[in-house]
């Protein structure tokens, strides 16, 4: 027999993924479940980006890495988009079933935090939550101890015959990314005499920004949805994701730019 699309697509088992918790389940419900399994569809996908990104950042691949990061901007925009989706549901809709969301919170997102790991903002305390989950907890322990996105960067912008500085080298990965003077020092100079990196530089920006829209479109959702409400699963909800906005993944490529 050929393969059919919903073989293909493994269809059956992606269509029988949703199951409401409510009893009758709730109209919206449903609309909350598929919203986040797009979301979790999605974290994977920008996860399979970042290593090709990683790999064409390594091997001197510029324009090849430009293109990667486009794609992930535009994932991170269909994210943003997905938000208005989720606005569509009332704060009366959500509270119809949200008890029994029980212990579950989009704060024990694995995926999300990978992708945090990835790009620079490493946190060792998040794997306390992933304890029970070996398999998941092997996984996030693999992210914090290899390289961010900004690590293979620095390497490519240093393989081009930049001197980048020792300090971003040979910095312990996992530990987050920092602002270091002597390297926006290197990229007020490099700005300015190597148009590859600029486009490099200018993809990476966005990148960063495509993110914090995401979280601060987050923040807003949560925030019309439940007002100051705690999170579900114990997290304290919009007053936590609020810490989060405005941190860059890349702190030195928004901070040399005062100089230019």
């Amino acid at each position: 027999m050929s393969l059919t699309y919903s073989d293909y697509l493994h269809l059956d088992r992606v269509l029988s993924s949703q199951h409401e918790q409510s009893s009758p389940p709730e109209h919206d419900e449903l609309l909350f479940i598929i919203i986040h399994q797009a979301y979790e569809l999605w974290f994977k996908q920008e996860l399979h980006e970042a290593a090709l990104l990683a790999k064409r950042l390594d091997a001197g691949d510029t324009f090849g890495a430009i293109g990667t990061m486009r794609r992930m901007l535009v994932i991170l925009k269909t994210l943003v988009q997905q938000t208005d989706i989720l606005e569509t549901m009332t704060p009366v809709g959500f509270s119809r079933f949200r008890d029994r969301l029980d212990t579950a919170s989009g704060f024990q997102s694995y995926q999300f935090r990978e992708f945090e790991f990835v790009c620079g903002h490493k946190d060792p305390r998040r794997l306390a939550m992933f304890r029970d989950m070996p398999e998941v907890l092997a996984r996030l322990e693999r992210r914090i101890a290899e390289p961010t996105l900004w690590d293979h960067f620095a390497r490519c912008v240093a393989a081009r015959g930049h001197a980048v500085p020792a300090e971003v080298l040979e910095r312990d990965v996992t530990q987050p990314v920092v602002e270091c003077e002597a390297m926006q020092d290197l990229l007020y100079d490099v700005y300015r005499r190597d148009k590859e990196v600029v486009l490099l530089v200018e993809r990476m920006v966005d990148l960063d920004e495509g993110f914090q829209e995401f979280r601060y479109r987050h923040v807003k959702m949560v925030e019309r949805t439940i007002g100051d409400k705690p999170g579900t699963g114990g997290s304290s909800g919009v007053e936590y994701l609020r810490r989060t906005l405005f941190t860059p993944f890349f702190p030195d490529l928004w901070r040399f730019r005062s100089r230019l």
